[in-house]
């Protein structure tokens, strides 16, 4: 990382897009939430596979503290390297600089800004590719910050990015769609705060209800993170503090005993479609599918799932009604599991899927016949037909 204050080089675009240049897009990672440096991963696979002859590239990270920096367009620089996770602030240009969005609809210029020099010009940006995971960028935050400065932007809105990031709400949605759900429990932070025997005993009263093992996770996170499963009583506390070290509100889940599958939904002109589905099959050095799991020791999926042309067919249509009941656009990836007696429950929806090039939604539609390079320019293209605001 450069630590002088020497404003870097930025390719300027010539003119806007209706003076013929190519549409420019900034690719926004890294972010403040856990899922720090698996959101770099993301933005390396993606920075790789945009096609520089039809777009110009912006990459555009934000640090752990919150600075949004201007930084290397090196992919090479952002993958897991002998267990190390990278990190925004290891491909900084600058490190004091600045990148400011536009902050009223009627201008999309980006500005860069550093301690004692005047503010310089990036250009225009025409879409926003973030792929930032977790809390403050998958959440509806980054959505709505974009909203206000009128910029087409890959992926959900506001509210679909915020329900599809609160597992408690994403939950309430899909059973008012008639979406079938399996048991859960909530514990909000006032509750565990003001009284944890009270709240303790709620999910001891759930286990005895459903069953241990039961899962705690953070309510408002992914990629696995702060998820414990809990086989008694004895390592209820310690998966609390694990799971609110992530997030103060929890949810309980119980097992399901199943084949866990995955599906993934991708918007087209004609609206959304699904790929065919993935199976995650046991994993036998770890508990569960955990992080380490997914992004370390890189467990592989199956895909196709080895399913039944009806279980299939069953899976899509779950999906796209799971996209539709949470008003989801650009993408989705489904988790379901197919239960002992032939029924698929959802578990959950990730607007902002794992998108690594070891990541399920960019398999499954490989596999369906969409390439990685054909799946990020489906994305970018379908975000510069859409309009900010309500639509």
């Amino acid at each position: 990382m450069s630590s002088d204050t020497t404003t870097p080089s930025v390719p300027q675009p010539a003119g806007g897009e209706s003076a013929g240049r190519k549409p420019r897009v900034a690719v926004v990672f890294g972010g403040r939430s856990s899922e720090h440096a698996i959101s770099v991963v993301t933005a390396g696979a993606v920075l790789a596979a945009i096609d520089r002859t039809k777009y110009d590239v912006l990459p555009i990270g934000i640090t752990t503290d919150g600075r949004w920096a201007l930084t290397d367009d090196a992919p090479e620089r952002m993958a897991i390297t002998d267990r190390r996770l990278p990190s925004v602030a290891d491909l900084a240009e600058s490190a004091e600089g600045s990148v400011l969005l536009p902050v009223e609809p009627a201008s999309r210029e980006v500005l860069y800004s550093e301690p004692g020099n005047v503010p310089k010009v990036l250009g225009d940006v025409d879409v926003v590719f973030p792929v930032l995971h977790g809390p403050y960028g998958e959440d509806g935050t980054l959505q709505g910050l974009l909203e206000l400065s009128g910029v087409p932007y890959v992926g959900s809105g506001v509210l679909a990015s915020a329900v599809g990031m609160d597992k408690e709400y994403m939950k309430r949605v899909f059973l008012s769609f008639g979406l079938p759900v399996g048991p859960y429990e909530v514990i909000r932070a006032r509750e565990w705060d003001r009284d944890p025997a009270a709240a303790r005993k709620k999910i001891v009263d759930f286990a005895a209800d459903h069953g241990w093992p039961v899962f705690v996770k953070p309510a408002r996170a992914g990629s696995s993170m702060g998820i414990s499963k809990v086989d008694s009583l004895d390592g209820l506390d310690d998966a609390v503090a694990e799971a609110r070290r992530h997030d103060p509100k929890i949810i309980v889940e119980s097992l399901l005993r199943g084949r866990e599958i995955e599906c993934g939904v991708l918007e087209f002109e004609d609206g959304p479609r699904a790929s065919v589905p993935a199976e995650i099959p046991p994993v036998t050095a770890h508990d569960f599918y955990d992080f380490e799991a997914k992004y370390i020791d890189s467990a592989a999926g199956i895909v196709p799932a080895p399913l039944t042309a009806e279980q299939t067919a069953r899976v899509q249509e779950l999906a796209v009604r799971a996209f539709d009941a949470v008003s989801c656009e650009g993408l989705v990836r489904a988790d379901f599991f197919l239960g002992e007696d032939g029924e698929f429950v959802i578990n959950e929806i990730n607007t902002l899927p794992g998108f690594t090039p070891i990541s399920m939604y960019p398999r499954m539609w490989q596999e369906s016949g969409v390439s990685y390079p054909e799946l990020v320019d489906r994305l970018i293209q379908a975000a510069l037909r859409r309009s900010t605001g309500l639509r």
